[in-house]
């Protein structure tokens, strides 16, 4: 079954991937989308892909901002690897999976006989790419317009180069095949040396449009090895024709007529060399007989600054890879160091109720094992809200939306939450609203949203006087919206702390929090299609107001004609 990626470059859910396969897919900021993507700009049911007649294509359903394709507005598009889809403000990247690089056919050819490094006719040093950039005004029309056609060239590989490519692969097939196609070679390879072994490894190979494909393509291991030791590219002459090569040299047996092969120098090692050559024709030539030469000094000029730009995109990724795995150590570690910290506070509690309780037995002193066994369960239940707050923000699951009354769920929270509002000395006030509709909601997860904005608002005033958190319901005027309001008359939230409120790990709790409980509430509310709404005011308290849709998408709008009609 075909199978393709989509990589979000950009927006709100910048580095989310998907994968789709033939099967259709729609993408939107609805909860029923299979591509769901938490941008307000987007419609609901944005647009759609699927697989006909051999490729992904891309369809717009009637959205209200339109759906573009690598810049252009389409109503329909197939999709080629590399191609930049915008829906609403969100980027993706769509790439079809490459084959593994050890499937590359290309063979390394040793010389039979005798030394190869006379076949060499023609040789450039390391900076031919940069002499052909300063080159003078040309002395003709025909120099010009061989000029501005290399220059063109080379901008095209620029632009590959600078492009989202989601592998290295993809970026050296492309600079391979626009290369054949330049200097008219018959077949091609892209050799990348190793970075832990420095051996050369093929990584791409290419064949001429129209040419006959073989099993595997021969190099000559002889001019390869003379350009990795001299640092130089190289020209061969024809072999078949030449007569200081005799028959049971590698390059004339494998019926190899001419060849290029360049190096890919980066800023600090050789990078690999790029090898083109043409082969003899089916009809052959005698030996000795005299042949024009297809390969000019000015295309190995050429080749040699597609090679300096091979060189720089295949460096380019080592060191965003060498990023990006930094980034994640770096990511595991603190999440480590944090989870481990928090835990051990847990564990501190948990020994220090377990510490009464074993006094409280030796002694045969129930109110202390009591106390003692309360301490123990606060720091259990603490155990059991961090591990659910990883789990939510974690797991990337489908939301199970069923009707529901969330005056019901949010009694319940209530009733969960009193006596620790109780034990602290808070006055926790519960309005339900009137008239609510039935909503489409998760369940657990609006739970366990709303549960973490209440156990914040009674920590912000365990040690505050004539605390109140008042738990409310309701919906928006048009009956289009439900929302859940916890609102305290604590000392507020500082404005320098606002913006990162949402972030993970963010907490202004001290070691009482974990700073993944808001962040998952958020994570919730956009599943839902919704968002929380906080305002807050330093010593005039702090309200959070996580609001989303009653219902989706077909239900949404019979509600609303249902209303208008009223």
């Amino acid at each position: 079954m075909p199978k393709a990626t989509l990589l979000v470059i950009g927006g709100v859910d910048q580095g989310a991937r998907f994968e789709v396969d033939g099967s259709a897919a729609t993408i939107g900021r609805g909860v029923t989308n299979a591509i769901r993507i938490l941008d307000t700009e987007m419609s609901r049911n944005h647009a759609s892909i699927a697989y006909d007649d051999g490729a992904f294509v891309l369809s717009d359903r009637n959205s209200s901002n339109g759906t573009f394709a690598n810049g252009i507005s389409i109503q329909s598009h197939r999709l080629a690897t590399g191609d930049q889809i915008q829906v609403g403000s969100t980027v993706l990247l769509f790439a079809e999976p490459t084959e593994s690089n050890k499937d590359v056919p290309v063979d390394f050819v040793a010389p039979h006989s005798g030394d190869d490094a006379s076949q060499i006719v023609s040789k450039v040093g390391l900076d031919a790419g940069r002499r052909l950039l300063d080159q003078a005004t040309p002395s003709s029309h025909e120099q010009a317009d061989e000029t501005l056609a290399q220059l063109r060239l080379l901008y095209r590989i620029s632009e590959e180069m600078v492009s989202s490519t989601l592998s290295l692969e993809q970026l050296l097939q492309r600079i391979l095949d626009t290369s054949l196609e330049a200097v008219g070679a018959d077949r091609g390879c892209i050799l990348v040396s190793d970075s832990e072994t420095k051996k050369l490894e093929p990584r791409a190979v290419a064949h001429a449009r129209g040419g006959t494909m073989v099993s595997r393509m021969p190099v000559s291991t002889s001019i390869v090895d003379y350009v990795v030791r001299k640092g130089q590219g190289v020209r061969t002459s024809d072999a078949r024709a030449d007569s200081r090569f005799a028959s049971g040299i590698s390059i004339v047996q494998e019926g190899i007529r001419e060849a290029m092969c360049v190096p890919m120098p980066g800023h600090y090692e050789l990078m690999g060399v790029i090898y083109v050559d043409t082969r003899v024709s089916q009809n052959g030539l005698a030996p000795g007989q005299p042949i024009a030469s297809k390969f000019t000094d000015a295309q190995l000029n050429l080749m040699a600054a597609i090679g300096r730009q091979a060189a720089l995109a295949l460096e380019n990724h080592r060191y965003q890879d060498a990023f990006v795995k930094a980034e994640r150590l770096a990511a595991v570690g603190q999440t480590i160091a944090i989870l481990s910290h928090h835990t051990k506070n847990i564990l501190q509690g948990i020994r220090g109720g377990s510490y009464l309780i074993d006094m409280g037995l030796q002694g045969h002193d129930e109110s202390l094992i009591q106390e003692g066994w309360s301490i123990v369960e606060k720091n259990q239940e603490r155990i059991n809200h961090l591990v659910m707050d990883m789990l939510s923000f974690s797991a990337e699951r489908r939301l199970n939306l069923e009707p529901g009354n969330l005056n019901e769920l949010i009694a319940e929270i209530h009733e969960l939450m009193q006596t620790r509002a109780d034990e602290i000395g808070v006055k926790l006030q519960l309005a339900l609203g009137e008239n609510m509709p039935t909503a489409m909601f998760d369940s657990e997860g609006i739970h366990r949203a709303a549960l973490n904005i209440v156990i914040n608002a009674l920590d912000a005033l365990e040690n505050e006087q004539g605390g109140i958190v008042e738990i409310r319901t309701g919906t928006s005027s048009d009956k289009m919206d439900v929302w859940v309001e916890v609102a305290d008359n604590g000392p507020g939230i500082p404005e320098e702390q606002l913006e990162k409120l949402f972030s993970i790990f963010e907490s202004n709790k001290g070691a009482r929090g974990t700073g993944i409980g808001l962040a998952v509430s958020q994570k919730i509310l956009r599943e839902h299609g919704g968002q929380i709404i906080l305002d807050s005011q330093p010593n005039q308290g702090t309200r959070f107001r996580l609001t989303w849709p009653a219902c989706e998408d077909e239900g949404r709008a019979a509600s609303r004609r249902t209303v208008e009609s009223s």
